[in-house]
């Protein structure tokens, strides 16, 4: 218990995260070959991958993602509630919203622009003759008419319970607005909520210092069925794909800040690491989004009322890292089926995936239906999507990080424009670090 608490948050992760990845090499080297191993132990007979991989660290994981998810909804529910009323002139909600995904657009469009350069530079197609048998459904994207209805709940319970988060930030908006105009019954009402707010955080808190076992199962589950061999015939793709992932959430992102803000980047990425390992672990940004929304808020200088409107919508519609695999991907393609892309089709797979990015973010499998959108707009075989699959998962886990951090520097740049941003928060490197620990004795 005293080493533990010597040990900050981002040093446990990383730690659980190394154990995790070599137990599950230790299962892969253990079952090679040898898919119903039993284990002999007290004279009972145990099958090693149904038992620990299929069972254990599977249950795990799914338990620490499903905690991380329970706490979205609420989250993004109160915080935006809190935040909208909270303005003091709630007609610059406008110009907040118009900033906020007018950024998310940009990253997005240079993102792009830049996977499509390196994949140009660097040819991951040329000389790979590859076949694939691999079956995958999409589900289909809406037309950009529904998606404007769909933003619209017609019962916000039902959205609360799907995790529409586009229905749910409408809602809490209005929400929001609704109780800034009630007089005495909102001021009443903010209190509650401001109450609830606190609690949710105090939950986030909680969950956070579980963080390293949850990822010690989530590296051990995945790194056990991990197909290497695919990743070795992708090599060339996968590099090229996870340099520009790294460039880009490193250098455009900090440049960015510092031309915008004036920030000291290496500050806001040092602050960033504890989300960006979560989404790395996760790959999900919904389920990073309370650990996202902490940071930002506690230790970037955020105020709620900036952080409850960008984060979110950030979650939802801010795909960079995804944007990086579609451009490497359409030129990974069109390059095995032998296909010469002019320069209007990359400007029109960069125009594409920008607007998809808004348009497809409530659908499942929003990754693979927007590359699907992007070849069928330049004339490229969709069957194409299977070549890159086996390697899409270690690769989302990376842009996961890169969206979450977009999120929180986007949400950094509007708070700073909006004057609703604590320098001293920022430049304080302890700041948001003290409740980082909980005394769960004193819990007794």
């Amino acid at each position: 218990m005293t080493q533990n608490k010597k040990l900050g948050l981002t040093a446990r992760i990383v730690i659980g995260m190394v154990a995790g990845i070599l137990v599950g090499f230790f299962f892969k080297w253990l079952l090679a070959g040898q898919e119903e191993r039993i284990l002999h132990f007290l004279s009972l007979e145990i099958p090693l991958k149904a038992f620990f991989v299929n069972g254990l660290l599977h249950i795990g994981g799914e338990i620490f993602i499903a905690s991380l998810k329970m706490l979205v909804v609420p989250l993004v529910f109160v915080s935006l509630v809190c935040g909208t009323c909270s303005l003091s002139d709630t007609s610059s909600l406008g110009r907040l919203g118009g900033k906020t995904i007018g950024l998310y657009l940009i990253t997005t469009a240079m993102a792009i622009s830049l996977a499509i350069f390196a994949a140009l530079l660097f040819s991951p197609g040329e000389g790979v003759q590859m076949q694939s048998d691999a079956n995958f459904s999409l589900a289909e994207a809406p037309p950009l008419s529904q998606v404007f209805i769909n933003i619209f709940p017609s019962n916000p319970i039902e959205s609360m319970a799907k995790g529409n988060m586009l229905q749910i930030i409408v809602f809490a908006v209005l929400f929001g607005l609704a109780m800034a105009m009630s007089g005495k019954a909102g001021e009443r009402l903010t209190l509650v909520f401001n109450d609830l707010s606190e609690v949710i955080m105090r939950l986030v808190t909680l969950l956070m210092n579980l963080a390293p076992y949850g990822v010690f199962f989530l590296m051990a589950k995945l790194f056990t069925t991990l197909g290497f061999e695919t990743i070795a015939s992708l090599a060339k793709y996968f590099a090229v794909v996870l340099t520009v992932l790294i460039l880009h959430g490193l250098l455009s992102y900090g440049v960015i800040l510092k031309l915008l803000t004036g920030l000291n980047p290496l500050m806001f990425f040092r602050k960033m690491r504890d989300a960006a390992l979560f989404g790395f672990s996760t790959s999900s940004s919904n389920a990073t989004m309370p650990v996202t929304m902490e940071a930002v808020t506690k230790k970037l200088g955020v105020k709620n009322s900036i952080a409850s409107f960008t984060v979110p919508l950030g979650a939802t519609i801010n795909m960079d890292g995804t944007a990086i695999m579609q451009g490497v991907a359409t030129v990974f393609i069109a390059q095995v089926f032998g296909v010469d892309l002019t320069l209007a089709d990359y400007l029109m797979v960069i125009l594409t995936a920008t607007l998809a990015s808004v348009g497809t973010a409530g659908v499942p499998g929003v990754g693979l239906i927007m590359l699907a959108m992007v070849l069928q707009q330049v004339g490229l075989p969709v069957e194409g999507i299977a070549l890159i699959i086996g390697v899409d998962r270690l690769l989302d886990m990376t842009r996961t990080a890169v969206n979450v951090t977009g999120d929180a520097m986007v949400s950094c740049i509007v708070a700073k424009s909006e004057k609703e941003f604590d320098p001293d928060v920022f430049n304080d490197p302890a700041a948001g670090t003290k409740d980082e620990t909980i005394d769960f004795q004193h819990l007794r």
